[in-house]
């Protein structure tokens, strides 16, 4: 007697299909898995022993062949635990096959016969829910389901739960959507004394989707700036809540498995592995680029980042996404993500404070700059001068505008951002960052004076065709921070003024 269960396997975010088969025949007892099954699924054997045993079964003592189809495709991960020991309880006749058959069915088995939570339940639920099936997963991931919009989800604590459930004994409980709450911060910009011009710099960033980069001294309050914000972010929208969510969840990184809508704030230290911002390993996982998806990269220390792992960076932040390729699968993962980097100078960080700055300067500073390349700088649109914090300043009780007061001016920059996208028949977009060529010409709407001033310093300082562009889109958010429709004079001024030139390279 054979049984068909439908389980799954992954390749990067798509979801493939495999079909479990379990045969139980005459012979020497034997318990094979074939297939190309990783080491995971081959130690499965010893898990599901133990849980069914842990429910008073037995496995036959008969040959037992469990093929994973197509034999062809390679396929990982503990999550097929349970299908293969229901594939086992049904052809024991423990449970009926009739009732499996609609049903994707994934998760891992404990020794104790519980049913442990696995990566990748939201892909797989909407998989599920275009191919009208239902879904079988650990107990702890069923809100995580709901959530994808699927109503036929079975979320089992345990085997034996599970078999009573199947068996009509035990019913369980239909799972609840789990969303998690709105994040307190304990960070705000009214916190941040001085730095006026940055901080405007950061609201400009968070309006338009604009990479961003700060250099200053140590202490000048790079750090500080950065890691307020995502207080003055918005929220994300259903449909970017679900595409980030489905990153975290096959990386494993969807805390309790409740969906969140603040926005991802990703932050790796400068040792990061080319592979480990921007994905691969041998599991093709996605990296830091991806697990920033709709959201920030925060690259502090930019120059002490490896070469190669910053130059990695430079297609994904021209395309939105990254592909990922091995010798046996080719792996993409959206990767829409804003950076805002921060680095001093040069090495000792005090570059043009006679008191301070070390006897090799300037040359360490050119030296220093020089580890990032002109062709990344060119994607970044807002370089900015963070000088310290003078102690008049420091010891000072004026505070500014707090992170709801920017985050109200930036939401509403955004709103304006939509409805134009819209009305251009690109609703698909989000910031002014995303537009490029006749689009951005559409949307620039510039007035004479404006266009004079741009056309003007283009000519007179070489600006390249991204530089032009990068400055049209610049100008664009600061105008839709204004609530104007035209991009004026003063706008155009704003956009060029952040533009720094660094000691090695000319922009």
């Amino acid at each position: 007697m054979s049984v068909h269960i439908n389980t799954i396997t992954f390749n990067g975010l798509d979801v493939l299909d495999v079909d479990l088969q379990v045969q139980i025949s005459s012979g020497l007892p034997n318990f094979i898995i074939v297939g190309l099954p990783d080491k995971a699924i081959a130690e499965s054997r010893e898990r599901i022993r133990a849980a069914l045993h842990a429910i008073g079964q037995d496995i036959p003592a008969k040959r037992i062949v469990i093929n994973l189809a197509p034999a062809g495709l390679f396929k990982e991960g503990s999550h097929f635990d349970l299908p293969i020991a229901l594939a086992l309880l049904a052809v024991m006749g423990l449970i009926p096959p009739e009732k499996l058959k609609s049903y994707i069915v994934l998760g891992e088995l404990s020794l104790d016969g519980s049913v442990l939570p696995v990566n990748g339940v939201l892909p797989v639920a909407l998989h599920a829910l275009r191919h009208k099936l239902g879904l079988i997963c650990p107990d702890s991931q069923g809100g995580e389901a709901v959530w994808a919009g699927l109503s036929d989800v079975i979320a089992a604590p345990d085997l034996l739960t599970l078999i009573n459930h199947l068996n009509g004994g035990q019913p369980l409980p239909v799972p609840e959507p789990l969303l998690a709450g709105p994040k307190r911060h304990l960070l705000d910009m009214a916190e941040v004394k001085g730095q006026e011009t940055a901080k405007r710099a950061l609201e400009v960033a968070a309006a338009g989707g604009h990479n961003l980069l700060m250099v200053g001294p140590p202490g000048a309050g790079k750090s500080m700036l950065a890691a307020r914000l995502p207080t003055i972010l918005p929220p994300l929208t259903t449909a970017e809540a679900l595409e980030t969510s489905m990153i975290q969840s096959i990386a494993g990184e969807l805390k309790d498995s409740r969906i969140c809508l603040e926005r991802p704030f990703r932050d790796p230290h400068h040792s990061a592995s080319t592979p480990s911002l921007v994905g691969g390993g041998r599991r093709g996982l996605p990296g830091e680029i991806s697990l920033a998806h709709n959201g920030v990269l925060f690259l502090d220390e930019l120059p002490e980042f490896n070469r190669s792992t910053l130059e990695a960076l430079r297609q994904p932040l021209e395309n939105g996404t990254i592909t990922i390729s091995r010798v046996n699968a080719h792996t993409s993962y959206p990767a829409a993500f804003q950076v805002i980097a921060a680095m001093n100078p040069c090495r000792c960080g005090h570059l043009g404070n006679p008191g301070l700055e070390c006897s090799r300067a300037p040359k360490c500073a050119e030296e220093y700059q020089a580890k990032i390349s002109g062709p990344l700088l060119d994607r970044i649109d807002i370089h900015i001068d963070v000088p310290a914090v003078s102690p008049w300043e420091l010891s000072g009780t004026r505070t500014g505008e707090s992170s709801a007061v920017i985050r109200a001016r930036v939401i509403n920059a955004r709103r304006l951002q939509a409805k134009r996208f819209a009305a251009l028949g690109r609703p698909d977009l989000k910031t002014n960052s995303q537009l490029r060529g006749k689009l951005l010409e559409q949307a620039a709407a510039l007035e004479p004076g404006a266009e004079k001033l741009l056309i003007g310093f283009a000519g007179q300082n070489q600006l390249s065709a991204r530089a032009y562009h990068r400055t049209l889109r610049l100008a664009r958010t600061i105008a839709d921070l204004q609530n104007e429709s035209n991009i004026s004079t003063m706008h155009i001024a704003e956009a060029l003024s952040y533009r720094r030139k660094l000691a090695s390279h000319s922009q």
